[in-house]
């Protein structure tokens, strides 16, 4: 995994590495001497168990030009394990076209379905389907809305299509292939670039161009991402040396104060032919998956990454759905002290996408019973539900035919 020039060493477990330690600024080594004034950053609490309200204040030292990322880290601090966020616009894609005649038209929509497909099953092998590529030819007919935008450049147009989301739910599991709710854990990408400027990360200040076009590929697949702040704390974890080299452990070190569990790396380089060559390894826990592309864009370097991710999450949280009906899944939720919670706990089930309905049995106590009429086994589920930051698996309980969690707030 050490191409682009550069040498390294291969340690046991595979990972790539090199000796030197990360350096601190030198402003950093000698915290007495920052420059700037002491500024009074207040951070408001509420906590709604209570009803009260608590303000904490802490005089920190900091630089102005690093208050708005001093801040971003104090909330990563207190915010907790970050799990998974809705993706919107699942069902919606934008694709280029020519003109707004309605043959044009016709041919976006077919490229638009097949890419909101490609999305909500998380692969791009759900086109191969005989079922799913007759569709194609229906898209037209199926579009619920569309705009059109222009580009940047004068004769740039696109348009926005946007397909009901129980028709493209239907298709997906009707057709047999897996399907990718919208509940998705963000990836947090570091990513180095080398130009003639000499190496430096991506990120929206740093590099805004490439940065947007990373995002944009991303969610073009429907994959959360997220950018490391490169603040003190970063410069102290991690370099660019270290990340060029996709060194694992260091990449996984650095991410622990952004409490992810999906991490990618990635170095690219411009060649003087116009072209580009990069690597990008994907880590989750353990695992590691790595890919090198060689591509004539930028663009395509990213949309590798991003579909290197989105294949891997959806290998775990994408579900094929069942086709024989059931008498429902028992679900048992304990922690439950506020009727708030429990609508919350319900209208987040029914939002699942295989998920039909989650009626409640019963109510004692502080646990309340549902009955999920899914389209999934209670073993498929479990993969969704985990995303949740509330909901934690009770510990030692193992209840046939139920699932049994604590609410955490």
């Amino acid at each position: 995994c050490c191409s682009l020039g550069d040498s390294c060493e291969i340690h046991a477990g595979g990972e790539a590495g090199y000796s030197s330690s990360p350096r601190l600024p030198a402003h950093s080594r000698n915290p007495g001497r920052w420059p700037g004034s002491v500024l009074r950053v207040r951070v408001l609490a509420v906590l709604l168990q209570y009803r009260r309200v608590f303000l904490l204040e802490w005089e920190i030292p900091i630089r102005i030009r690093l208050v708005h990322r001093v801040i971003g880290a104090l909330l990563i601090g207190v915010a907790g394990p970050v799990r998974a966020e809705i993706v919107r616009e699942l069902y919606s894609a934008e694709v280029p076209v020519v003109d707004q005649s309605p043959q044009s038209l016709a041919g976006a929509s077919r490229d638009a379905l097949a890419d909101v497909l490609v999305k909500v099953s998380g692969s791009q092998e759900v086109l191969s389907n005989p079922q799913i590529a007759r569709s194609l030819d229906d898209a037209r007919q199926r579009v619920q809305q569309y705009a059109y935008r222009r580009g940047a450049e004068p004769d740039e147009l696109y348009v926005r299509v946007e397909f009901d989301d129980s028709y493209v739910t239907g298709l997906v599991t009707g057709a047999g292939e897996p399907l990718w709710t919208a509940n998705r854990p963000p990836v947090l990408l570091w990513l180095v670039v080398e130009d003639p400027e000499g190496r430096r990360f991506v990120s929206p200040d740093n590099t805004p161009e490439l940065a947007a076009e990373v995002a944009t590929e991303f969610s073009r697949r429907g994959v959360p991402i997220r950018f490391p702040l490169y603040d003190l704390a970063d410069s102290a974890a991690i370099d660019t040396e270290e990340t060029w080299r996709l060194h694992g452990p260091s990449l996984r070190a650095a991410s622990e104060r952004y409490s992810v569990q999906n991490v990618l790396g990635g170095r690219l380089v411009a060649l003087s032919t116009g072209s580009w060559v990069g690597d990008w390894a994907y880590l989750y826990g353990r695992d590691r998956s790595d890919r090198q592309f060689s591509t004539v864009s930028s663009s395509a370097f990213a949309r590798e990454g991003a579909s290197l991710v989105a294949e891997n999450m959806a290998g775990r949280y994408a579900v094929a759905a069942s086709q024989e009906p059931g008498t429902g899944i028992m679900l048992s939720v304990v922690g439950v002290q506020r009727y708030a919670e429990y609508a919350e706990i319900v209208a987040w089930l029914e939002k699942l996408e295989l998920v039909d309905h989650a009626n409640v049995e019963e109510i004692r106590d502080q646990e309340i019973l549902l009955r999920l009429h899914a389209q999934a086994e209670a073993e498929q589920l479990t993969s969704l539900i985990e995303l949740n930051r509330h909901l934690r698996p009770v510990p030692g309980v193992l209840t046939p035919g139920q699932l049994n969690y604590q609410w955490q707030n």
